[in-house]
């Protein structure tokens, strides 16, 4: 028998740490939810991978042993390929593009797609325009990948986009990162500013490029068996509170990259500004017709135009 109003503490799982950007989403997550409910739900938070990473979360969204994720966008095409067509390098004009189109139709037919693998989308927040950092030299062109070791998370559209610039890329789940760049394994890797000085990668890491090469999103996830033992009314609640937590999250990695690349500077990064965006997007052109059979031309084209 379901109780509506039964006091509950609930878990919401995250790969990064308790000062991040999505910490702070799912933080005001949590106090939302506390307060419009008078504290009778507690979202209880697990930073850092506790819960597991971007993949195991998704699936232990799926079976309902986590309450709540919020999943960087690299860990949804596990469950659903369609989604890693954000992951194509260069496809989005800059962050009110990225927003436009995952508050839009694209973002409502993700959430369709994760629906019917077990997944509830309650809002999209943000994990941030993602830039490369390497041990070895500038990066500015694509000429300069060249033989570069680069880890990638784990997408094959940013596998086969980081290849055509001519590096030499793997994939690695992000917990093992840090130790992978210290003990050399990969020269370089790619996330958002917010997740780079969070992560302490400048201790590990010279050059700071600002490629902004592809945009990540997060998505707000839920358990479908955790909220059908809720009440409507407290669905509601978690539905309108992930929109807040959301919104921070954008807030808090806009706010993050404002101030983050001075502080990795002041770290010791050199930075790299002024990327030539049109020699990546012609060093793209090769595997485009590889992009397009996998998504559609149509879908990519719509996204393009949104505006």
């Amino acid at each position: 028998m379901r109780r509506a109003h039964a006091a509950r503490t609930l878990r919401l799982g995250h790969i990064f740490a308790a000062d991040s950007h999505l910490a702070a989403g799912a933080t005001a997550f949590a106090e939302e939810v506390a307060r419009r409910t008078g504290g009778r739900i507690q979202i209880q938070q697990f930073p850092n991978a506790v819960l597991g990473g971007d993949v195991e979360l998704v699936k232990a969204v799926q079976l309902g042993t986590v309450d709540f994720a919020f999943i960087t966008g690299v860990g949804l095409p596990s469950i659903v390929p369609e989604t890693d067509v954000v992951h194509i390098p260069f496809l989005f004009r800059n962050l009110a593009h990225a927003h436009a189109v995952l508050d839009g139709e694209l973002g409502v037919e993700f959430g369709r797609l994760l629906a019917a693998k077990g997944v509830t989308a309650l809002a999209w927040g943000e994990n941030g325009l993602r830039h490369v950092t390497n041990s070895r030299l500038p990066i500015a062109t694509p000429g300069d990948f060249k033989g570069l070791r680069i880890r990638v998370p784990q997408s094959e559209v940013m596998r086969i986009g980081f290849e055509a610039f001519g590096a030499t890329a793997s994939q690695l789940a992000f917990p093992l990162l840090f130790d992978a760049l210290k003990t050399g394994k990969f020269d370089g890797e790619e996330n958002p500013i917010a997740v780079i000085r969070a992560s302490r990668f400048d201790q590990v890491q010279r050059f700071l490029s600002l490629t902004g090469h592809v945009y990540d999103p997060a998505v707000l996830a839920a358990s479908p068996d955790t909220l059908e033992e809720l009440s409507p009314e407290d669905r509601t609640i978690l539905a309108e509170a992930a929109r807040t937590g959301a919104r921070v999250s954008r807030e808090a990695a806009g706010a993050a990259d404002a101030s983050g690349v001075a502080a990795l500077r002041q770290a010791g990064m050199q930075v790299v500004d002024g990327i030539d965006r049109a020699a990546f997007g012609r060093a793209l052109a090769a595997v485009m017709p590889e992009f397009e059979k996998r998504f559609g031309r149509d879908r990519i084209e719509r996204i393009r135009r949104v505006a």
